[in-house]
């Protein structure tokens, strides 16, 4: 079985002490790729550092709605500036984390849209798809979207909307990502739409450290991890494991240009 974990946050302190040999637990287990996003500025290096110290990870880079207090404009034109730099490396595979947070309501929702909007545009102009941060705001986000009609699409990240919702993202394109949530017994709504959901639609992620699956609760999220939310998640779809593992490893590879 052959897998990619398409969001993941090595780079987090929590990995400081065992990074690469969660790295090759991982691989013996069959996750061969793995994608490390970028959340703020502060970050961007360790991520890309990562990326190029190890043939098994992936860049990706952005400005993630709940470091919205974080942020300054100069980051916006810094991430510009980065990608610009690393534009056509193999090794930055899209630009995110980013989206909109309507659930965290101290988060100034004109400036999380403003800066959304902005790196919608980046990923435009550098042919890029995008890793979507969604956390309560499908509306604004899939009426953001029609309007930018991004050219390469990408991912909602931990995607736990409606199927009315996941019918509209992939009107768009785009991939719907899968990992610890829809694992537990009380996702009652996300175990109802997954069966639903075309495996051409669908990647396989674990927001490593965070979103622990129902196998795992209150520990840290691991790309370890990957092949048992992979099972869990092939049993609420109804289809067989190495099914679910090939098309989702299609998927991704097609979201970021890999051959």
């Amino acid at each position: 079985m052959r897998l990619i974990d398409t969001h993941t946050h090595l780079d987090f302190p929590d990995f400081d002490a065992d990074r690469a040999l969660v790295l090759d637990n991982a691989s013996a287990q069959g996750v061969g790729r793995v994608v490390v996003l970028g959340v703020h500025q502060a970050n961007w290096q360790r991520v890309w550092d990562l990326a190029l110290a190890d043939a098994r990870v992936y860049a990706a880079l952005g400005l993630h709605p709940v470091y919205l207090e974080e942020h300054r404009p100069e980051h916006l034109q810094a991430l510009g500036d980065w990608l610009d730099r690393l534009r056509g490396h193999p090794k930055l595979c899209a630009l995110g984390e980013f989206g909109l947070d309507y659930y965290l309501k101290e988060l100034d929702r004109e400036r999380q849209q403003s800066l959304f909007e902005a790196q919608l545009k980046l990923a435009l102009d550098f042919d890029l798809p995008v890793l979507l941060h969604v956390r309560h705001s499908h509306a604004a986000v899939i009426a953001t979207l029609k309007r930018f009609k991004p050219l390469r699409a990408g991912v909602i990240h931990a995607f736990a909307g409606s199927w009315e919702e996941a019918r509209e993202y992939l009107k768009l394109g785009f991939k719907l990502g899968l990992g610890g949530a829809p694992t537990w017994p009380q996702a009652l709504r996300l175990r109802k739409v997954l069966p639903q959901l075309p495996l051409d639609a669908v990647v396989l992620e674990t927001d490593s450290p965070d979103m622990a699956p129902s196998m795992y609760p209150g520990m840290r999220n691991s790309p370890e991890h990957l092949p048992e939310i992979a099972r869990e998640l092939a049993r609420v779809m109804d289809v067989e494991i190495e099914v679910l593992a090939q098309a989702s490893s299609r998927n991704a590879a097609q979201v970021f240009g890999w051959k």
